[in-house]
């Protein structure tokens, strides 16, 4: 499994993501351009000693991130078509997450495989990224786990 980050505007998320995907055993890969340099000090810093678990691969487009592509697309969007609940995951698929300001464009939301999103509460809007991919890793992995067991 793993979580794939759509041009991502804040350090400090990227850097809770690295730790999310290093604490689930999860590959990251980061669409850029990001909205800061990749080398940033606060990237590090938020990533503490996570980086060596969870590396990142940059990948300089939208297109270069599907060449090297292997299984499914899941988007995680509050535009989504079913809950992630929902979904049956496989152990191949990647979670992608758009950008905190404004998610994916069109055509790479129509591109994604399928389109989830998390169930909250009336009136809320959306999560931290961080936090959406860290509660979809962890709806994926138990239901891997069920499966297996």
């Amino acid at each position: 499994m793993r979580l794939v980050l759509y041009q991502p505007d804040i350090a400090a998320n990227v850097g809770a993501a690295i730790r999310v995907a290093a604490c689930f055993g999860a590959g990251l890969d980061i669409i850029e351009p990001c909205g800061f340099p990749m080398k940033q000090r606060e990237l590090r810093r938020a990533a503490m000693d996570y980086g060596a678990l969870a590396p990142p691969v940059p990948h300089d487009s939208w297109e270069a991130w599907t060449e090297s592509r292997v299984g499914r697309t899941i988007l995680l969007t509050t535009r989504a078509d079913m809950a992630l609940y929902d979904f049956t995951f496989e152990a191949g698929d990647a979670l992608l997450i758009g950008r905190e300001s404004a998610g994916v464009p069109d055509a790479v939301h129509a591109a994604a495989d399928a389109r989830l999103s998390i169930p909250m509460a009336p009136g809320a809007r959306s999560l931290n990224m961080a936090v959406s991919a860290a509660v979809a890793l962890a709806e994926a992995q138990r239901q891997l786990r069920q499966r297996e067991a």
